[in-house]
């Protein structure tokens, strides 16, 4: 059996406050090739964004996680329920749930037993949608210094599982009935600040902090001050590019 490998719970409260929040024609895309929307299941929820943005869509959500820190700092709401559970083993009833959704999450499962689980509890046509965001993009000057931080500066702290979001999930083997979807991507403005508590939200910038005893933003600071070449609480449009995989049972 896997062991879960959590990497968020200790930065729960900012990763609730920073991480980037999904569009909302992602959610009617996913409503629009559901079976039926009696049930939805949110797996490895994390702080509930993509359940939030299913709620509208189906009489109800089951949103699950192994951090119960993270479920700590869930955005509630009236049609969702949070539940401390594995991806491998939901505890929900077979041939149940009409779409099982995976958000920034895949790539921390035991695949194949995640996979049995999907079966298990999906409505026969039942809908598995995983999709992730690759970096974000705002200007070149700013990209570049982003990049380097992510590759160079806290690179050597990324879990092995990062590849496969790099990869935007195409390596990852995917046993469903699939196709393609529309193109996604996530949209917000953010201050320099904004930016800089998204950095912070990285584990491995966390990791780096707790091995090197200081924290690796305040390194890039004044670097992204000059590329952001604009007072810091101006806000600028920020894109994540959205990679997805979608099939049916």
């Amino acid at each position: 059996m896997a062991t879960f490998k959590d990497h968020f719970s200790r930065q729960a409260d900012i990763y609730a406050k920073y991480r980037p929040h999904y569009p909302p024609d992602l959610f009617e895309y996913l409503s629009s090739i559901s079976p039926g929307h009696d049930l939805a299941w949110d797996c490895g929820t994390g702080n509930g964004q993509a359940a939030l943005g299913l709620a509208p869509y189906f009489d109800r959500v089951i949103a699950t996680d192994a951090s119960e820190e993270q479920l700590r700092n869930a955005f509630p709401h009236e049609k969702v329920t949070y539940r401390t559970a594995p991806a491998e083993a939901s505890g929900l009833a077979t041939a149940s749930v009409d779409l099982v959704t995976v958000a920034q999450a895949l790539h921390w499962f035991d695949l194949p037993r995640f996979y049995d689980e999907a079966r298990w509890v999906l409505k026969p046509g039942g809908v598995v949608a995983a999709w992730a965001y690759i970096l974000c993009r705002i200007t070149p000057p700013v990209d570049e210094i982003i990049d380097n931080f992510y590759f160079e500066g806290v690179g050597p702290y990324w879990p092995k599982e990062r590849k496969l979001v790099d990869d935007g999930y195409a390596s990852i083997p995917f046993p469903f009935d699939e196709f393609d979807p529309p193109a996604f991507t996530i949209e917000l403005k953010w201050s320099l600040h904004d930016l800089l508590g998204y950095l912070r939200t990285w584990s491995p910038t966390r990791i780096f902090v707790e091995r090197n005893g200081y924290d690796p933003v305040e390194g890039i600071e004044d670097e992204l001050r000059g590329a952001w070449a604009a007072p810091p609480e101006e806000e600028k449009q920020v894109l994540w590019p959205i990679k997805m995989r979608v099939g049916r049972m």
